[in-house]
């Protein structure tokens, strides 16, 4: 029954999209739940895409841009707020996504979220992929394996990797049982670190640094917003930090066999142009993204007296 009445609220929804397209500019609400180069390209990525579909800012779209800058509080609230003057809301990472679903459970708008890690586990939908309610978007799952296998290519000698992830993350908590099932496979032991919020970082850093032979991130946002303080304590050790993209390897991470976020954000703009020109959200099944270019910064690697395996001399030195 829900279901049902979901979908006739979207469909009453979309043919007034439909209708008045060409007569109003229709107002797109960028949430993003925090500030880091990964989700502000998704965000750059959506605007492009939807551009791509005929959907233009200055023309016949206006966009309200707001950051939750990592507060769930400010998160709970921009979700409100755009529910209530949005046509369609673009939600960027996993808190903001189910804050924006929540907000519009009773109007049925339509919610596009991108840099979810694990849509199932989060609840923004089902086996299938797809929902009850009018939301689709886009995952950006971790090619987990090829980062494993990357690190041990580089480190042959390394037996521990330390994993920081922000406990109230679903996303993380899935990426990181997804890295210990995977490590043995590859001579590794996953050491994690739990934080809270961002303030605890720098101390989790200093504890688990004494303990693993180097660090590999997850797409954590609470985490990531942290990384320029990781990066320094991570030199200081001499201990190097792998990355989830290529922006963090841009930061100072070793290399990344990670997700390319222009992409992932170009394919959710896509896929809402969908929704505004009359498809319901909810039997648009999320997309995944497939990883990204392997990508290294030779200038860290000869800092930390780290050689470039052979096999990977072809990805991208983001120093070039």
């Amino acid at each position: 029954m829900k279901k049902i009445t979901a979908m006739i609220i979207a469909l009453v929804l979309a043919l007034s999209l439909c209708c008045t397209a060409g007569a109003k500019t229709l107002t797109i609400g960028i949430a993003q739940f925090a500030e880091h180069p990964s989700l502000d390209n998704c965000r750059t990525g959506f605007i492009d895409g939807l551009a791509e579909a005929g959907y233009v800012e200055g023309d016949n779209v206006e966009y309200i841009l707001q950051n939750a800058q990592a507060d769930m509080g400010l998160t709970q609230q921009i979700a409100q707020q755009m529910a209530q003057e949005c046509d369609l809301i673009c939600a960027i990472a996993t808190p903001m996504a189910q804050a924006a679903v929540n907000a519009c459970l009773d109007n049925g708008k339509p919610v596009i979220y991108t840099a979810v890690s694990d849509p199932v586990a989060a609840m923004l939908a089902d086996a299938e992929g797809k929902s009850a309610l009018n939301t689709t978007g886009t995952c950006d799952l971790l090619p987990v394996e090829a980062q494993l296998k990357m690190i041990r290519a580089f480190l042959p000698e390394a037996k521990t990797i330390g994993i920081l992830y922000t406990t109230s993350e679903t996303n993380s908590e899935s990426q990181l049982k997804l890295y210990k099932d995977l490590a043995p496979a590859y001579g590794f032991e996953i050491v994690e670190a739990g934080v809270s919020m961002g303030a605890d970082v720098p101390l989790a850093m200093d504890n688990i640094l004494p303990k693993v032979d180097c660090i590999s991130n997850l797409t954590d946002n609470t985490v990531v917003s942290y990384l320029a303080v990781m990066i320094d304590k991570a030199n200081t050790a001499g201990k190097p930090i792998f990355g989830s993209e290529i922006e963090q390897v841009k930061n100072g991470c070793l290399a990344a066999e990670g997700v390319e976020y222009i992409s992932l954000g170009r394919q959710t703009g896509l896929m809402a142009a969908e929704v505004l020109n009359g498809a319901f959200a909810g039997e648009i099944a999320f997309w995944s993204s497939e990883g990204g270019d392997m990508t290294y910064n030779s200038e860290v690697a000869s800092a930390l007296g780290i050689a470039i395996p052979a096999e990977y001399a072809d990805g991208i030195d983001v120093t070039k």
